[in-house]
């Protein structure tokens, strides 16, 4: 088994700890992701910690995950409502994808639902 995980962050999530704080809280993409190699080292794995605001970028690793990871947890911000590419992609690798959210989409928005 791999000893890497992905952690994926879509479009905006670079904007944490500015952007709708009532809504996604105070903390920064990087404290995020310093909490998430804290918990990887813990449990034995390495994390490929990245974000992009770019769909085709997030298709594209998850691709890679797919050849190299033990698992993806992804937060694909707005493209989790909107993307068939994403979804194609998730379908199209044997590793185990997670799907995550900063706040609680049936709380919100029906679109985000």
């Amino acid at each position: 088994m791999a000893s890497i995980l992905f952690v994926l962050n879509g479009p905006n999530l670079n904007a944490l700890g500015k952007r709708e704080p009532g809504i996604y809280g105070g903390q920064t993409l990087a404290d995020i992701e310093a909490l998430c190699r804290a918990e990887g080292e813990k449990l034995g794995f390495a994390v490929d910690f990245r974000q992009s605001n770019h769909e085709g970028d997030l298709v594209d690793w998850i691709h890679e995950a797919g050849d190299v990871a033990a698992g993806v947890a992804i937060n694909a911000g707005a493209y989790t409502h909107t993307s068939i590419a994403l979804h194609d992609a998730i379908r199209a690798v044997k590793t185990p994808v997670v799907e995550l959210h900063l706040s609680n989409v049936h709380a919100r928005e029906d679109f985000r639902h």
